[in-house]
């Protein structure tokens, strides 16, 4: 541990037991709580205790203005946009009310958006022009076992032709040809010819592999007697002659069973300017709880979710083209759970960290492993402490982006797990064979643990939970900040706000972070009474900006090319130590590919600093960035927004 930090627990165990002795003799409950509390408040606003631990403030919008923010990005204009879609309120979804907000924190302003669909649970990312690009959402909300009232599930519908695709209607009719039982689809699905399959040698044919569709059907009635238990052939009653012969339905067991959410297609590009939604075509596959990445030729990378008849999207991941607005389906076929944590490395290849947000089997794609998009290989990782312990764990690309060096953090068990990790791992991509290395351990086992990079080359590691969305009253009031070098945290002020499902953290230009959200099953230690949804805003001042000044940062062009340099003025230039362009948040389920640190070289001039940019765009993706500089006792200047082009 740093002396710096064993000051800060020193001082902080210190304080506990003066209150505790110096009330204990009082003999009062109420006057130790109240005593406690006031004497809690006094300390944590005294000047020295801020910069050594920073400070913590609680943002509370107006009653109107207030939503169940599920999704933060920063603007390159400096406002937050909080998307809130029905906001995990079916109600809301039923009435079609969905939300979004632009919030400037400068001003303190708040606008609302119109919103075009139900962006919640959404996959979004950061766009070379500087729209944020927003893909899927909620089609249908899910019901659970004992609320579902009419047997229903996946219907695989194939057709034997080569000629021609087929086009079955919402409201088909599948009749099982051994259990007689017909269920109706709830939606129009297209079914893709066969596909001629000849011996590569000869050149003979060989068969034709049926095309394949999946809907979502639902017994016509209500009932235990309409469910089914294995698997059948159905007829498609509005079907005669070829086509009923070429095509039919498989399905395996159609019960009463839990039915999950359903994704939608939708995706649009948000412009921080005009400040509104602009729609593009729509993906291939319906994804709820993806996940958008930048790949190394600037495209668009959507992965997994949920479909539309709520089932894992088979593998079958797609490309979004900025210029042409379309998307294209990726090589091969490539499984991972919900919103995994992928981002792209330096070689142009894409490392998934096994982090993930949710659904999706326990033994399907959820090896950590580094990924060549273009040739689909997947060269799984070792090393991974707690593996059976990932999803809801986070994941951070350390500072400076150069040296490749991934940190995960904690983590949980499949699904509703009481299981939770205290571990960080650590992975460095530049070794000849990278493998996970534990590093320090957080005291409690912790889901959902939100972090953001800081612009002195740390990392800001807050809140989540014990146990599965915060079961048991075990949110971590807890805040560390994880330094790089020294592979040490430092515990720093305890958050106001327990935060875990639905929640995140934003690096802010003025060298702040924002956090939002939380989405707790219950308010109580017993899990008796229902927990309502985390509206407030808390913002975390680091220590570095309670010393006696900050560097000063302005001027310059507001475009650098890579491989280009820019002058900068500064009153402060002689103790200027490092250059960074951070890339801006977009966040959601403690899901952040997006943020970046990158080092700049730097030449000091008479007034101000010359940065130069580097030249690998899978380093420095397009884009805009927040461009910082520390000065030699780390603090970090306001940022200045320049693009990349």
């Amino acid at each position: 541990m740093k002396d710096g930090a064993r000051r800060r627990r020193a001082r902080r165990l210190g304080i506990t037991g003066v209150v505790v002795l110096a009330l204990a003799g009082m003999n009062g409950p109420w006057l130790y709580r109240f005593g406690t509390d006031k004497y809690h408040q006094y300390t944590i606003n005294k000047p020295e205790y801020k910069a050594d631990n920073g400070h913590w403030d609680i943002v509370q919008f107006p009653e109107e203005y207030r939503l169940n923010t599920i999704h933060a990005a920063l603007l390159h204009t400096g406002k937050i946009l909080l998307i809130a879609g029905s906001g995990n309120n079916q109600d809301n979804f039923d009435a079609k009310k969905f939300d979004t907000r632009i919030w400037d924190p400068v001003k303190g302003t708040i606008k609302k958006i119109p919103t075009p669909a139900d962006l919640f649970c959404t996959g979004h990312t950061q766009l070379a022009n500087g729209n944020l690009l927003i893909a899927g959402g909620t089609k249908r909300y899910e019901t659970l076992k004992g609320d579902v009232t009419k047997a229903g599930g996946l219907m695989v519908v194939h057709n034997e032709n080569p000629d021609k695709p087929i086009t079955l209607p919402a409201g088909t009719k599948f009749t099982g040809k051994k259990n007689g039982k017909t269920f109706v689809s709830k939606d129009p699905v297209l079914v893709p010819r066969a596909k001629k399959v000849f011996d590569k040698a000869t050149g003979k044919f060989l068969r034709n592999d049926p095309g394949l569709g999946r809907i979502y059907v639902e017994a016509q009635k209500s009932g235990q007697k309409h469910e089914t238990g294995t698997q059948d052939n159905y007829r498609i009653q509005a079907l005669t002659g070829a086509d009923a012969r070429n095509t039919y339905g498989i399905a395996q067991k159609l019960a009463l069973d839990k039915k999950d959410f359903q994704g939608i297609r939708d995706a649009y590009e948000f412009d921080p300017v005009a400040e509104k939604y602009i729609k593009v075509d729509p993906m291939n596959e319906a994804r709820w709880y993806p996940t958008l990445t930048t790949l190394s030729d600037g495209k668009v990378l959507s992965l997994s979710g949920l479909d539309e008849i709520g089932q894992l999207v088979p593998g079958k991941n797609e490309v979004f083209d900025p210029k042409t607005k379309k998307w294209t389906y990726t090589k091969g076929i490539r499984q991972f759970p919900t919103y995994p944590a992928i981002s792209l490395m330096q070689n142009g290849e894409m490392f998934y960290s096994g982090s993930n947000a949710g659904y999706g089997p326990d033994d399907v794609g959820r090896d950590p492993g580094i990924w060549d998009v273009a040739t689909n290989k997947f060269t799984k990782l070792k090393g991974l402490s707690d593996p059976n312990m990932m999803e809801t764990s986070g994941t951070v690309l350390l500072p400076p982006a150069q040296d490749e060096k991934y940190m995960v953090i904690g983590g949980g068990g499949v699904g509703e797990s009481a299981l939770s990790s205290k571990k960080t791992r650590l992975i460095d991509l530049k070794d000849k064979n990278p493998k996970f290395v534990d590093g320090p351990e957080l005291d409690k086992g912790t889901r959902y643990p939100q972090s953001s990079i800081l612009p002195d080359d740390t990392v800001l590691v807050s809140g989540g939970s014990e146990d599965y969305r915060g079961r048991g009253d075990s949110n971590i009031l807890q805040a560390r900040i994880y330094n790089p070098t020294s592979n040490t945290f430092d515990r720093v002020a305890d958050p106001l706000v327990g935060r875990n499902y639905h929640s995140g953290s934003i690096l802010l230009p003025d060298g702040r972070v924002m956090f939002f959200g939380s989405n707790s099953l219950y308010a109580d230690k017993a899990n008796t009474k229902p927990a309502t949804f985390e509206q407030r805003i808390e913002i975390y001042t680091p220590p570095y900006l309670y010393r006696d000044s900050r560097p000063s940062l302005s001027g310059g062009p507001k475009t650098i090319a890579r491989g280009g340099s820019a002058t900068f003025s500064s009153q402060h230039a002689s103790s200027i130590k490092t250059a960074r362009l951070i890339r801006p948040s977009a966040s959601t389920h403690v899901t952040d590919v997006d943020q970046r640190s990158i080092a700049l070289d730097f030449k000091k001039t008479k007034d101000g600093i010359t940065v130069t940019v580097p030249k690998n765009r899978n380093l420095v993706e397009s884009g805009w960035y927040m461009l910082f500089v520390t000065d030699d006792q780390g603090t970090p200047s306001k940022a200045q927004w320049v693009k990349v082009p």
